[in-house]
């Protein structure tokens, strides 16, 4: 072929191709990336408003009813005050009760020696059921919080069952925590962060009486399974703890502690 018939196949607008591609591809292909994405603002904007309004109402919402809520706690903060004042007014009109009918006991038993007998066995006895008032000397247990607050620093409901029964078995005749007289139905559990004593919650710092010999019991309770307890727990946690020697301590009965079950003897 040739060279005129070269040229004579060529297309009339071949030398036209170089002038479409810089028409075409004038713009650099970032910017026109750049600028689709700058054209897309219109889908990004309502998606922010939408979003700030949902954040809104629900911060308006939690406004709303923070109220409420505190008002719903502070009602039945009154309300378990009321009770706990109820039955601190019954516990003691159950102590008076109780004194009344030991009087009319006396009374009515006259000189029958052998309720006499039963009188006095039932004496001898109360005293180390928590049935009634007893004094003497004695120990005095007395814990805290540790000041930091780290894990284990606080007393809980184990270091107080811990430190009476470390008490009992060193010797103890009657033990009281924080005024509340123990006994073999006493139940010393925990309630959330709360101690309680029958059901009773305490306040710290934290109060255990022990009636009986001062001396034996200040060497005998480091001896036993709490006193161990409680040295480790002085040691390794910072928990405040003292034993000391009392000359003398009142421990009201337990007014909790009552008669269910009685039988006649023939």
């Amino acid at each position: 072929m040739s060279p005129r018939t070269a040229v004579g196949a060529r297309r009339p607008d071949a030398s036209m191709d170089l002038l479409t591609d810089l028409y075409r591809d004038a713009v650099d292909p970032d910017y026109s990336a750049a600028t689709t994405r700058h054209r897309r603002w219109w889908l990004v904007v309502p998606a922010t408003l939408l979003i700030g309004l949902m954040l809104g109402t629900s911060i308006g919402d939690t406004l709303r009813t923070a109220p409420a809520e505190q008002v719903e706690r502070d009602q039945l903060v009154t309300r378990i005050e009321d009770a706990s004042r109820n039955v601190d007014a019954l516990r003691t009109r159950i102590g008076a009760l109780q004194r009344e009918n030991a009087r009319l006991s006396d009374a009515e038993l006259g000189d029958d020696p052998e309720a006499r007998l039963v009188q006095r066995q039932l004496d001898l006895l109360a005293p180390a059921t928590g049935m009634q008032a007893v004094t003497g000397p004695g120990v005095v247990l007395t814990a805290d919080d540790a000041e930091t607050v780290a894990r284990g620093s606080k007393v809980v409901d184990v270091d107080v069952r811990q430190a009476v029964n470390g008490l009992w078995l060193a010797g103890a005749e009657a033990i009281a925590v924080n005024g509340h007289r123990l006994s073999s139905r006493t139940a010393i559990r925990g309630a959330g962060d709360a101690i309680t004593v029958d059901y009773r919650s305490l306040t710290r710092p934290y109060r255990i009486e022990a009636i009986g010999d001062p001396d034996g019991l200040l060497q005998r309770f480091p001896a036993t399974a709490g006193g161990a307890w409680w040295a480790y727990l002085k040691q390794n946690y910072g928990i405040a703890y003292e034993l000391s020697s009392a000359g003398s301590l009142r421990l009201d009965a337990d007014p909790g502690l009552g008669l269910r079950y009685a039988e006649r003897m023939p």
